[in-house]
């Protein structure tokens, strides 16, 4: 098992509109996505311990542009815009926002998405939408339970059973699962670990 990578440095490099507008693909990327209001800002600063390296807010989809922090001068985390109110369009090209799709199905050095899905909730519409439509790219991913502190560690393992149950089997490819809480810092060392190894 590869050890959890340890972040020394965290800094923010840019934010772009576009993929057009994205900073020189220099480092291999590894991007979070997830439903307005999922915690990803929050799960982004636990990994950093950075208390503020991403900006935490009351208001659900504030994130509107890409986002890079580099870290440790050797990978680039980045921060995609949620998708939390908008459809996938009919021909299943991810209508959320049409930067993230691009971004998720050109971007060559991206080497992985963490897709955060909010443990508390039994199936989403827009979640199960998402995910079958990046499960037919070529993005390599992984999905991250988030606020697993919220409630009990039995009611987590079940919505996570069902998820992988109703969501996850029926998808043409398998993904990783990880549950993860940004108060406890559950989850935290596993991610880091799976970073790790994609590094390596």
């Amino acid at each position: 098992m590869v050890a959890a990578v340890k972040i020394t440095s965290a800094t923010f490099l840019t934010s772009a509109p576009t993929l057009d507008a994205c900073p020189p693909a220099a480092l291999p990327e590894f991007a979070f996505i997830g439903r307005s209001n999922v915690g990803k800002s929050s799960l982004i600063n636990l990994l950093t311990l950075r208390r503020n390296l991403a900006k935490v807010s009351e208001t659900p989809g504030k994130t509107q542009l890409i986002n890079f922090f580099s870290i440790n001068d050797r990978w680039a985390l980045v921060d995609l815009p949620g998708y939390g109110f908008a459809k996938v369009s009919k021909n299943q090209r991810a209508d959320f926002n049409e930067a993230v799709a691009d971004y998720l199905e050109a971007r060559e050095s991206l080497r992985h998405t963490f897709v955060l899905i909010d443990s508390r909730l039994p199936p989403q519409k827009i979640d199960v939408a998402f995910l079958e439509w990046l499960a037919e790219t070529d993005a390599d991913f992984s999905l991250v339970f988030t606020k697993a502190d919220k409630q009990s560690s039995s009611k987590t393992q079940a919505n996570v059973a069902r998820f992988k149950r109703e969501v996850i089997d029926t998808l043409p490819r398998m993904a990783d699962v990880f549950v993860s809480s940004a108060e406890t810092k559950l989850g935290r060392n596993e991610i880091l670990g799976h970073i790790g190894r994609l590094l390596d």
